[in-house]
C-alpha cells in the first residue's frame, strides 16, 4: 500500500502549518474574506485540519457536517465558482510556500476539486 497524501506531505505538522497559512491567505483575500466574518477562526481551523487529514488519507477524526450541508448558508449568500477558485488558488499557494512538490499539490488540488459540487450545492 502506498503512503497517503497525508503521509507524503508530512502528516499532522504539515497539515497544521498548511491550515494556519491557508487561513491567513484567505482572510487577506478580498474575494472571499467576507465569508469568514464573525466566524471563530480557531474552531474553523480545527475543523479544517480534521477534514484535510481525513481527505488526504490520514486518521479520520472529522465529525463536521458534510460539505453540502456545511456550506449551504454560504451558497444562499452568493458563494459560487469564482469563490471556490479563489480558495483553490490559496490552497495551492499555501502548499507551494511549504515546498510541497508539484505532483502532491496536484493530488491535493484534485481532492479539493472533488468537493466543488457539494460545496456549491450543485
Amino acid at each position: 500500500m502506498s503512503d497517503s497524501l497525508y503521509d507524503k506531505i508530512g502528516g499532522e505538522a504539515a497539515v497544521d502549518a498548511a491550515v494556519d497559512i491557508f487561513y491567513r491567505k484567505v482572510l487577506a483575500d478580498d474575494r472571499i474574506s467576507k465569508y469568514f466574518e464573525g466566524i471563530d477562526m480557531e474552531t474553523q481551523a480545527a475543523k479544517q485540519k480534521a477534514f484535510l487529514t481525513m481527505a488526504f488519507g490520514g486518521p479520520n477524526s472529522y465529525t463536521g457536517m458534510d460539505m453540502r450541508e456545511g456550506h449551504a448558508h454560504l451558497v444562499k449568500n452568493g458563494l459560487n465558482d469564482s469563490h471556490f477558485d479563489a480558495v483553490m488558488e490559496n490552497l495551492g499557494a499555501t502548499l507551494s510556500e511549504l515546498n510541497v512538490p508539484a505532483e502532491l499539490i496536484a493530488e491535493a488540488a484534485a481532492i479539493a476539486e472533488s468537493t466543488r459540487n457539494d460545496v456549491l450545492g450543485k
